[in-house]
């Protein structure tokens, strides 16, 4: 078929320079844009995030809560993010182009009939979902959030749609591109975000429902910019109209059977998250605005850990599909290292400047108070949230899927639900309850997957 061969010479050309380069080298180049090009994507809702708390903790609260929902139906979407590219880097390592943009247009497919459903349960469910916030009279978090979400739906088609396809594109080690895209949008977001906010050059003060705006625009320009590149063979993967009409029910079913474990994984901890945002919602406001604060500078420290970690999936993928198992344990090794010196710098900082970091987000005194002394918490959790997030994406470049979804399930039941709950409602420790449990689950968590990993029991179950 004409075209599906668009991504081969791209491919080829990076694949004979990265045999010339030393493993820490070739990692920081895939590892690298996907770090910029994740953390500008959060770096822009956090920025988002201070602009809105300058109007009210009300509207923080109910906002983030927002974005909160948002995360969990985007993870619905990683059994075709993942499941596409954890299938295509196999066929890129083996050079297999056809197949490999076969499974892309199929993943697209069912992308954007998921987009319109989305747009529809957001519309209609939202004034349901924020009556879970506990306001006297006026319910103005309540209130904020519908806004912010029923105003995200009316884009919602080409906001997950390019969600779907760029996440493609960055976890099949095209990072540069990825990185371009969001890069883009999140400029255009920022020039935005204010100015419909707060109603500057001569526009009408929006606030919460501006914000939304912003956010919509600038994702519908990313779609755009997106289909060019995918339609041009500008990215290492090609965009066929006749795959993207014609179902392929193996295809279908290969999708599912590689991408449901880790949407079930990722569905199952997005839902934990939110349950404990629920249990804070139920203790009171400045304790929700806390959690929400905590929650948005973690959404940044995350993509930074998941560009690492879609690093080192795309490096063991391509290197296994290429038959060549010693350089992938290499890759493997130096991401962890990487890693490592990373995160440590992190933690330092956040608790040498954390008054600083707080102020950032919020003015409100007894929301800063709390933060600040539970900061401690939330930075010890980060070590092994970030070694956790590298070796996850080993075991899913190899293929060890089952084994990341049940491990989370389980602990996310135990650790996150259960412990958060007797914390908050029976012990009465809050914020610091929430952060140190989390911390233990982490830490345990990523002791069990090097063990996997290490000893290579994954090879039982790995496709």
């Amino acid at each position: 078929m004409p075209g599906l061969r668009g991504g081969a010479g791209p491919i080829k050309g990076r694949q004979a320079r990265l045999k010339n380069t030393t493993p820490i080298a070739t990692f920081l180049k895939t590892s690298l844009p996907a770090v910029i090009d994740l953390s500008s994507q959060t770096l822009m809702w956090t920025v988002e995030a201070i602009f809105i708390g300058r109007l009210s903790a009300e509207a923080f609260a109910g906002v983030g809560m927002a974005i909160q929902i948002i995360v969990v139906f985007l993870s619905l979407l990683l059994t075709f993010i993942m499941g596409a590219s954890i299938i295509m880097n196999r066929h890129l390592g083996a050079r297999d182009f056809w197949q490999a943009n076969h499974i892309f247009g199929q993943a697209m497919m069912i992308g954007i009939v998921m987009s319109f459903l989305f747009a529809l349960i957001w519309y209609s469910g939202a004034i349901h979902i924020f009556k879970l916030i506990e306001e006297g009279e006026g319910a103005l978090a309540q209130n904020a959030g519908v806004t912010y979400l029923r105003t995200l739906a009316l884009f919602a088609p080409l906001l997950v749609t390019n969600f779907i396809a760029v996440g493609i594109i960055r976890s099949t080690g095209d990072t540069r591109h990825s990185m371009m895209v969001n890069v883009l949008i999140n400029s255009v977001n920022l020039a935005l975000c204010p100015t419909l906010i707060f109603g500057w050059f001569g526009l009408p003060r929006l606030e919460v429902q501006g914000a939304a705006l912003a956010v919509g625009i600038a994702h519908s320009i990313g779609f755009f910019v997106t289909f060019y590149l995918l339609r041009r063979h500008k990215v290492s993967i090609f965009l066929s109209f006749r795959e993207l009409a014609k179902p392929n029910w193996q295809s279908f079913k290969l999708l599912f059977k590689s991408g449901w474990p880790t949407t079930v994984e990722q569905l199952t901890w997005a839902l934990g998250q939110l349950v404990v945002t629920g249990y804070t919602a139920k203790i009171g406001v400045v304790v929700l605005s806390t959690q929400t604060l905590f929650v948005r500078i973690q959404s940044v420290l995350s993509m930074v850990y998941m560009g690492f970690s879609l690093a080192a999936m795309a490096t063991m993928g391509k290197n296994l599909g290429a038959e060549d198992s010693t350089l992938a344990y290499r890759m493997a090794r130096t991401a962890h290292r990487v890693m490592g010196v990373f995160v440590v710098i992190i933690v330092a900082v956040m608790i040498l400047f954390s008054r600083t970091l707080i102020s950032i987000f919020t003015t409100d005194p007894a929301v800063m108070e709390l933060g600040r002394l539970a900061i401690i918490f939330f930075a010890a959790a980060q070590i092994p949230k970030a070694l956790n997030n590298v070796i996850s994406g080993n075991l899913r470049g190899v293929g060890d899927l089952s084994w990341l979804m049940w491990l989370t399930v389980v602990f996310v039941a135990i650790f996150e639900i259960s412990f958060n709950w007797v914390s908050a409602f029976v012990l009465g420790w809050g914020l610091f309850g929430v952060w140190g449990i989390q911390c233990l689950d982490e830490t345990i968590r990523f002791g069990l997957n090097y063990i996997r990993f290490a000893t290579g029991s994954w090879r039982r179950e790995a496709a």
